[in-house]
């Protein structure tokens, strides 16, 4: 058995645009759910099992990140890096919110080859 975990489009964008806002670079970075798993079987694998987040659990693993990033900044706050990552912390809850909750979903998959 392997597991995969993959996101994928819960709606496809209407438009790379709106997918950019998702913060990726296009629509066809992720495929549907539909299109994901006919995606496995076309490499010969059986999907045996699939646990999906919700839009709460993803809600929760995204606002871990923005925690962990505010923390980091705290410690570090003269880093190269402390300008980045204070950018991305002002605008990814709001991108999260805005775009990636409604657009994003994630699961993980087992597979069995055939």
């Amino acid at each position: 058995i392997m597991l995969i975990g993959e996101p994928y489009w819960r709606q496809l964008p209407a438009t790379d645009e709106i997918a950019k806002a998702c913060g990726v670079s296009s629509t066809t970075d992720f495929l549907t759910l539909p299109g994901l798993v006919s995606a496995f079987d076309e490499l010969g694998y059986d999907v045996v099992e699939m646990v999906l987040a919700d839009q709460e659990g993803w809600d929760r693993y995204e606002a871990a990140k923005w925690l962990t990033m505010r923390r980091w900044l705290e410690a570090n706050p003269d880093d190269d890096f402390a300008a980045e990552v204070r950018a991305e912390l002002n605008i990814a809850p709001k991108r999260h919110v805005t775009y990636a909750r409604e657009y994003f979903g994630w699961g993980v998959f087992a597979l069995i080859a055939r």
